[in-house]
């Protein structure tokens, strides 16, 4: 009992002080560790003792995997090089670098001792580098690559802890050390590659979706025992794993089991991470009262804290600063084989090294017998705290005065409208390959005007800021969601009146809550993309060679409104003008569809919009946004 009360006791705090935390903009990981801490001294709060096997085996696996199934294999594919870079080079030389910091302060100190604990604070955080710079408005690929590197220096940190913890018992050889990480890189991956692919053949069979989810929860624990009983490391294999199915999974899983997959393990990653935190909090007490027992002095332990947080902090500023000279260095001899990031660039990823639960867990792994243990673990706990004060505080800041490039939401909304479109063209192209001569026309017009209503509404999501009235498509949502409501109210008077079968009742409210997420909200922000110029991707800028040709500027048939509609008595939602002739007219989700009418009566092929700070041409020939 007591032991279900603790459990409920942390998933209530955690949910509290999240909620307070995201309603003031508070960063989650510092305000839990710092409640843990605090709660720690409370009389009555029992001792939480985080054991490296608990973290390890049962929560580092299923976090990791909920990112990795996140994870793009494309992106990972072209940041192969940086990621590589960060997760094995910098590891390594953070593992040395803070090693020999340790070994000169903490008296008596080996220095494979201090090369453990180097490894030990060397892994960055991925879910305090990812929550960052998401609320930040980090560009993409950094984002990528932070969370790339995070996923994968994981395995290189432990590997090097335990080719450390070795050479602490006794002598190891230099071609042992990289006789270990090979096997480990090489059993992890296999493992990996083995669980990924075997799950992948058996969830394209299952029709259960009970079960699909209970095997999905099952994958990372398999994966990492697999490895590990190989001498692989059983992060890289689950992080594989999760790559692999993350990829497969719209090939392999039905909708509604990808939903379900993707609800159940974004719950699991918060619960889970957010309760690391609070049991790091929850730590200190018994850390210090440990460290309280050795014999050095208090001051000189402060010392050593200070010099282990600085000596992390700074070998990640000197490894990106030399990788961007060797960079321009090499770009200077082969200009086009070296690509380089900008320095500021370099500058919030150098910065962006906050520390987290894998730290503190492969602290606790470090030997009893460990001269300076305790101070070592307390060393590991400030460096946590430490890089989420200093770094995870000053890092948004950081952000706005180098003035990084923010996500556009206006461009995703337009590149989100343009694959629909495409999408919607291939089906069209499908339904009328299937049809045959006994399908109904009205089912045949139905099917067609979902994917125009479905097209549409992402059309018009692009001209909110020139403050037009309600759209079709907001219109049909708000009626929609009431008549939702008062079918919803009706199935419930018939659930108290007993009228129906329960059974029978659930299935209908399903319906209802199924087509109700439907019609949620779309994810842009209205605020967020005023006053921003919608402008052509870069992506698919001058995609063919109608968008590519030059067109002379020309004056616009009207200023502001559709000549067609006015004499036709209509209204019209978004307008467009024909680069060719300049013709204003009004865009499909507008009941006349005169621009595409005027391309049909005129064959000139690049409208562009004419909506307020939009600037995006589409070419009805080769149906490209560009």
């Amino acid at each position: 009992m007591h032991v279900a009360v603790e459990f409920v006791a942390l998933v209530v705090t955690v949910l509290v002080v999240t909620t307070v935390a995201r309603r003031f903009d508070w960063p989650e990981p510092l305000c839990l560790i710092g409640v843990g801490v605090v709660a720690s001294y409370v009389p009555g709060v029992p001792e939480y003792h985080l054991s490296p096997e608990v973290v390890l085996v049962g929560l580092l696996p299923p976090l990791l995997y909920s990112a990795a199934i996140q994870t793009s294999l494309l992106d990972y594919r072209k940041l192969r090089g940086p990621i590589a870079l960060l997760s094995v080079g910098l590891v390594v030389f953070t593992a040395f670098g803070v090693g020999v910091v340790a070994w000169a302060v903490v008296p008596d100190l080996p220095l494979a001792a201090g090369i453990a604990l180097g490894a030990v604070v060397a892994p960055p955080d991925a879910v305090a580098a990812s929550a960052v710079a998401r609320r930040t408005g980090m560009p993409r690929k950094l984002v990528r690559l932070l969370e790339g590197e995070s996923l994968f220096n994981d395995a290189a940190a432990l590997v090097a802890l335990r080719t450390a913890i070795a050479a602490i018992a006794g002598s190891i050889t230099l071609w042992q050390v990289g006789l270990d990480f090979l096997l480990a890189a090489v059993g992890g991956a296999v493992a990996g590659v083995l669980v990924g692919f075997a799950v992948v053949f058996v969830r394209a069979r299952l029709d259960d979706l009970v079960t699909d989810t209970a095997l999905s929860f099952a994958v990372p624990f398999v994966a990492y025992i697999l490895a590990e009983e190989v001498h692989g490391s059983g992060v890289l294999a689950v992080v594989v794993a999760g790559i692999i199915l993350g990829h497969k999974s719209p090939v392999i899983l039905s909708g509604s089991a990808r939903l379900a997959s993707r609800h159940n393990w974004q719950t699991i990653q918060f619960l889970l991470e957010n309760m690391v935190f609070l049991l790091i909090g929850l730590q200190l007490r018994s850390i210090i009262e440990q460290v309280a027992d050795s014999d050095l002095p208090p001051g000189l332990v402060v010392g050593i804290c200070a010099a282990v947080l600085g000596a992390t902090i700074l070998t990640r500023v000197l490894w990106l600063l030399g990788i961007g000279t060797a960079k321009r260095v090499m770009r200077s001899w082969r200009p086009k084989k070296a690509h380089v990031w900008p320095w500021r660039y370099s500058a919030v990823i150098a910065w962006a090294g906050m520390r987290g639960v894998v730290t503190l867990a492969a602290a606790f792994i470090l030997p009893a017998d460990t001269p300076q243990r305790a101070v070592l673990v307390l060393a590991a706990f400030v460096v946590v705290a430490g890089t989420l004060v200093i770094q995870g505080m000053t890092l948004p800041g950081l952000i706005r005065r180098l003035k990084l490039p923010r996500p556009d939401p206006a461009e995703d909304a337009l590149q989100e409208a343009a694959v629909l479109n495409d999408m919607a063209r291939v089906a069209l192209a499908k339904l009328e390959e299937l049809r045959g001569p006994n399908d109904s026309e009205d089912v045949v017009k139905r099917l067609r005007d979902r994917l125009r209503d479905r097209t549409d509404s992402a059309w018009e999501q692009l001209g909110r800021r020139s403050q037009l009235p309600e759209t079709p498509s907001d219109t049909y949502r708000r009626l929609r969601l009431a008549m939702l409501h008062a079918e919803r109210e009706e199935c419930l008077r018939a659930r108290d009146n007993g009228t129906a079968d329960d059974v029978v009742l659930r299935r209908v409210m399903e319906r209802l809550d199924i087509e109700e997420s439907m019609l949620d909200q779309d994810d842009f922000d209205d605020e967020e993309m005023l006053g921003r110029e919608l402008r052509t991707p870069a992506a698919t800028a001058g995609s063919c060679k109608h968008l590519n040709h030059e067109w002379k500027d020309i004056e616009p048939s009207s200023p502001d409104k559709c000549d067609e509609c006015v004499a036709e008595g209509q209204t019209w939602v978004h307008l467009r003008m024909c680069l060719k002739c300049g013709r204003v007219a009004c865009c499909d989700s507008s009941p006349g569809n005169h621009a595409t009418q005027h391309f049909h009566d005129s064959r000139h092929p690049v409208m562009r919009s004419f909506e307020p700070g939009e600037t995006w041409r589409w070419c009805f020939v080769d149906q490209q946004l560009g």
